[in-house]
């Protein structure tokens, strides 16, 4: 685990949650809701496929491949989370008006 990585699946669980707090209404959370549940999403479910699938981990190096990998696997995760949280919030009567 290095701070690229890091990086790379934070900056895709941020863009994957925003996109899914824009694209269904139903579970948005607001623009900091969206970043914040996308950015541990992203981080989260990137460790995990990372540990599942180590071709992601890469050489430590700037391989585009494994680079590419993890901003998709970042960004898939941060959206699931996001998604979840907000499908949670609105069954739990938070939803907005």
């Amino acid at each position: 685990m290095d701070i690229t990585s890091l990086i790379v699946q934070l900056v895709g669980g941020v863009a994957g949650g925003n996109a899914v707090g824009k694209g269904v209404p139903n579970v948005d959370l607001g623009p900091l809701g969206n970043t914040i549940a996308g950015a541990i999403g992203g981080v989260g479910g990137g460790q995990i496929l990372q540990m599942l699938i180590p071709m992601l981990a890469g050489g430590g190096g700037l391989d585009v491949g494994s680079i590419v990998g993890q901003l998709v696997g970042g960004g898939a995760s941060g959206a699931i989370l996001t998604a979840v949280v907000g499908l949670i919030k609105n069954s739990m009567g938070g939803a907005k008006a």
